[in-house]
């Protein structure tokens, strides 16, 4: 029966942490050579993660062949919880929406598994690394396929967990170590309104099953107040693992793992949890129009705000990571416009084309010898031919040019966030604005890293065909991957039918849309020849810079707002902290503590003067004793 197959998905990736996780702990490199070592231990992660591929594409063909009504599996292991009339299982559900996530975390995982043999081949500990890599897709197929809101936050923490071992992988060097607790502690903050979300919608709709959700949801009557303050609770956990305006500080910071950590995590897995969250729970958050009100400015502020950072960065993997922050701020911009099942195109065609944005700028990295500097590289195209065409691929699919992915899944959010009942012409106008400043600075990105002259003495080279092979996959895909998304034949609209309603038919006519289409094309070009025109001349773009110092000093240091929250925040819990250390640990808890320890010895030094050694003192003292002891008896009986 298909449904005893979907506890395989989950299961083999843990069972591959456990085989590479024990051969660390058990004493890693029996081989002795750090590339050998790479390779099994990427083979064995890589294969199981791939076997969870399998079982999710034989199950997505099993749905297909249902009718939309009965579109679903589930699936119960074992009772979690029983505390009176709350119960909650072990059980998983794949049914039009989990599936299409697991085919992604699953198939682009295995991807970056792959990849990361080259990648990881001379590090001190593969194994443990490929075993933190199996845990995350553990943790994410959990969180994607579990049928209630417990299952799915048990998977939301367990990726919150991993994020910390992935991005402090190289702990011994302090930034690294401090941008891992960075994304730690900034998801916590966002957990507890998931959390209070959570236990409001248990005491307001008595249920957190999915499937028993979506039904009571329109059947019990709450106020609106209630629906809003569910919904932004919600919110606020989507804000911290999607990284989204306020807590997306700790996502850039994130580039201090390896990078294929930064392409899993950014691409195929946790970012995309807030999406997948909004999305299960459409029917809830469609009930009000502030919540999506809400979503829908946060997405577009928060794309506009990354892109205008990525503007100015150097550092190549900085430059990805903001476009993330960007394009994650596209998908909730769909959401909060209704426009769910587009949200959720832009996560599946973003997965394609950043993994391949963030798997080639690990290319070039690898074969700079580790340098991620834009400005000391350059002329890397005909050093590097297959990650140059590979790279072109992803740049032209992020940049929105047809007909690549990202073209068909960024113009519908364009065009929904323009003809939506819920949209407007200013949420359209940022997104179309964002859309230009993205294909701008991606542009900046590839003319600094593979045209002109190179700025270094670095002597790059071709990454092995073990890296270079998983590329030409994601290439294809980003180039392709769009057409299941092509308007009015949408195959994925309709696939998702039975999760996510259709949306309601616009009145703006068909023509407005090509107008529209043809206007998010020509800003694209603009992005892109505008940033040939600066940087294809470097004397021009220095010339800019000094023109626009103080801008490009702000922009630089990412509108200074690290600093903000380290005084407003950071700062005062420190201060706080060592308050609390120095006056009620050492003064208050240690003082009683010694005080009675001191005193205790005192009394001792008093009483010890009795303690001479002598037997004859000691029988006079014996005879005292009892001389007053009887001396108080006789007292008694008279």
């Amino acid at each position: 029966m298909p449904s005893e197959w979907i506890a395989l998905i989950p299961f083999f990736p843990l069972v591959g942490f456990l085989i590479n996780g024990c051969w660390y702990l058990w004493g890693q490199n029996p081989v002795g050579k750090k590339a050998v070592d790479a390779k099994i231990a990427g083979a064995i992660a890589s294969t199981f993660i791939f076997a969870s591929f399998v079982v999710s594409l034989a199950l997505f063909i099993q749905l297909g062949q249902l009718d939309e009504s009965s579109r679903y599996f589930t699936q119960v292991l074992a009772s979690w919880m029983s505390i009176g009339e709350f119960n909650i299982n072990i059980g998983f559900r794949v049914d039009s929406l989990s599936t299409l996530f697991t085919l992604v975390i699953t198939g682009v995982g295995t991807l970056i598994h792959i990849y990361s043999i080259g990648y990881m081949e001379h590090d001190e500990a593969p194994a443990k690394f490929f075993s933190y890599l199996n845990l995350f897709c553990f943790a994410m197929l959990v969180l994607v396929l579990g049928d209630s809101i417990p299952m799915t936050f048990f998977g939301w923490e367990g990726v919150g967990l991993c994020s910390y071992l992935l991005i402090g992988f190289w702990y011994t060097d302090m930034d690294k170590a401090i941008a891992g607790k960075k994304a730690f502690v900034a998801n916590r903050v966002g957990d507890l309104g998931f959390l209070l979300g959570m236990f409001l919608i248990y005491t307001t709709y008595g249920t957190l099953n999915y499937s028993d959700l979506s039904q009571v949801v329109t059947e019990i009557p709450v106020t609106a107040m209630v629906v809003t303050s569910i919904c932004l609770l919600l919110f606020v956990g989507c804000t911290g693992k999607s990284a989204q305006i306020p807590l997306y500080v700790w996502l850039p910071d994130a580039m201090a793992g390896p990078t294929p950590v930064s392409a899993l995590i950014h691409a195929a897995t946790m970012v995309t949890s807030g999406i997948y969250l909004v999305g299960r729970l459409n029917a809830l958050f469609s009930m009000s129009p502030v919540a999506m009100s809400v979503i829908a400015w946060v997405g577009a502020l928060t794309a506009f705000f990354a892109a205008t950072i990525a503007i100015a960065q150097s550092d190549i993997k900085k430059v990805l990571a903001y476009s993330t922050v960007s394009q994650l701020g596209y998908m909730f911009l769909a959401c909060g416009v209704g426009a769910f099942s587009t949200g959720i195109f832009h996560v599946i065609t973003h997965a394609f084309f950043k993994a391949l944005l963030f798997l080639g700028a690990g290319s070039v990295i690898h074969g700079m010898h580790h340098e991620q500097d834009m400005m000391k590289m350059g002329g890397l195209k005909s050093k590097m031919p297959q990650t140059f065409l590979v790279f072109v691929v992803g740049w032209l699919a992020i940049c929105g040019i047809p007909p690549f992915s990202g073209f068909f899944s960024k113009d519908e959010i364009l065009w929904k966030a323009f003809s939506s009942d819920h949209g407007s012409i200013g949420l359209y106008l940022m997104g179309a604005i964002t859309a230009v400043m993205t294909a701008f600075y991606m542009s900046r990105m590839i003319y600094l890293t593979f045209f002109g002259e190179q700025r270094s003495d670095i002597k790059a080279h071709e990454s092995p065909s073990v890296m270079v092979y998983p590329l030409f996959v994601l290439a294809a895909l980003s180039f392709a991957g769009g057409w299941i998304g092509v308007p009015h034949m949408n195959w994925l609209e309709h696939w998702l039918l039975p999760v996510i309603p259709e949306e309601a038919p616009t009145s703006v006519s068909h023509s407005m849309e090509w107008v529209l289409m043809g206007l998010s094309v020509a800003g694209a070009a603009a992005g892109i020849f505008a940033a040939r025109r600066v940087y294809q001349d470097l004397s021009l773009a220095s010339e800019l810079k000094q023109k626009f110092l103080k801008l490009h000093q702000i922009l630089e240091n990412k509108w200074y707002v690290d600093e903000v929250y380290e005084s407003l925040f950071v700062q005062p819990i420190v201060r706080l902290s060592r308050w609390i250390w120095k006056v009620v640990d050492v003064q208050m808890i240690d003082g009683v503590v010694v005080g009675l320890g001191k005193l205790s010895m005192k009394t001792g030094q008093s009483l010890k003067v009795i303690q001479t050694g002598s037997i004859h003192v000691y029988a006079i003292m014996m005879l005292i004793g009892l001389l007053v002891t009887l001396g108080y008896v006789a007292y008694g009986l008279v």
